[in-house]
């Protein structure tokens, strides 16, 4: 037998070292009850990030869970206040949002969002996200979401009967990249090309995958290797690397492509463009040039290498944010103007 006073140093120790929490106080004869903390996830928020387009911020956050994803993707687009996008693509959330406060954002129990965003800001090379919850929301704000890759710090306070809190992560640059005609008709696919390259870019520092997305264009070209479609992939990436990953990704397409066509676009940003946009659903029902496709970055700012593929791989570009049901439809309508 354990002197008490032995045991309870231990029990001391290993609640200050994090092996152990309380889930019980001691109460009269019955004594405090503990468990291990490795019963308990170190945190359901794998990885957080932003990237920004002059007052617009894209927040991406990855999670363990796409339950809790779908969780926070439906309440957030309840609670509205900033953000004017709410997405889920599996365990992926992305919001997209203006730089702006909403303190009237109403957060509790149903039929209210239980979390919200209830502002946005810069702060230097940081973007600050001030959220507020109750409930389950509010154990992962104060526990979780700082132990999430990417986070610069977390801020948590008791605000009546909610939670408020600001998380801070690094305003990171958008780089979407379009791929076409990389294949021939022995061998080859645009979409593994693209996938191949996602991976080779991700190994750089400073740059965080975001996705990859497949987009059909109009189905009967003569001069297409089958069903006629190209690719699209998304980086996060520190501003000062975005020449460095432009270039690497110029060479790698350059190098591993199998058509003398290949194609391949930059783009830095999200903010859509209607002009652009409008390209991307012309190439879907009619022949687009590549003379076409060259004007139209040249007056975007896009970045543009290769050579038929050109058109196909600006048109991803363009393409970027239509649902996946009308990019694998290419007889689906297409909003060509945006707001």
């Amino acid at each position: 037998m354990l002197p008490r006073s032995t045991v309870q140093d231990w029990v001391t120790r290993l609640l200050e070292e994090g092996c152990i929490v309380q889930k019980e106080e001691r109460r009269g004869r019955h004594p405090a009850v503990y468990a291990a903390a490795s019963a308990l996830p170190a945190s359901a928020c794998r990885r957080i990030f932003t990237t920004v387009d002059g007052d617009l911020v894209e927040c991406y956050h990855e999670c363990l869970s796409s339950g809790c994803a779908a969780f926070c993707a439906y309440h957030h687009a309840l609670a509205g206040g900033p953000l004017v996008h709410v997405q889920r693509d599996g365990t992926l959330l992305r919001e997209c949002g203006v730089i702006s406060e909403h303190d009237e954002v109403e957060i509790g129990l149903a039929p209210l969002p239980a979390v919200g965003v209830v502002g946005i800001r810069r702060e230097g090379d940081e973007v600050v996200q001030q959220i507020r919850c109750v409930g389950g929301p509010a154990y992962s704000l104060t526990d979780q979401m700082a132990e999430a890759e990417g986070v610069c710090g977390v801020e948590a306070r008791q605000r009546g009967r909610t939670i408020e809190g600001e998380v801070r992560t690094r305003a990171l640059a958008h780089l979407g990249i379009g791929v076409d005609d990389t294949d021939a008709p022995g061998g080859g696919a645009t979409f593994a090309l693209a996938l191949a390259l996602l991976q080779h870019l991700s190994t750089i520092k400073g740059v965080i995958p975001i996705g990859h997305q497949v987009a059909m264009l109009k189905p009967d070209l003569p001069e297409r290797t089958a069903g006629n479609s190209c690719s699209y992939i998304e980086l996060a990436v520190e501003p000062g690397r975005v020449e460095e990953v432009t270039e690497r990704a110029v060479r790698f397409v350059s190098a591993e492509a199998l058509s003398p066509e290949w194609g391949i676009a930059v783009r830095e940003g999200f903010r859509l463009l209607p002009d652009l946009r409008d390209f991307g659903v012309r190439a879907r029902k009619e022949r687009v040039t590549p003379d076409e496709a060259w004007g139209l970055a040249a007056g975007s700012g896009i970045l543009l290498r290769g050579g038929r593929g050109v058109v196909g791989a600006l048109a991803a570009v363009a393409l970027r944010g239509v649902p996946v049901g009308a990019l694998l439809d290419p007889f689906a309508g297409i909003d060509e103007r945006p707001e």
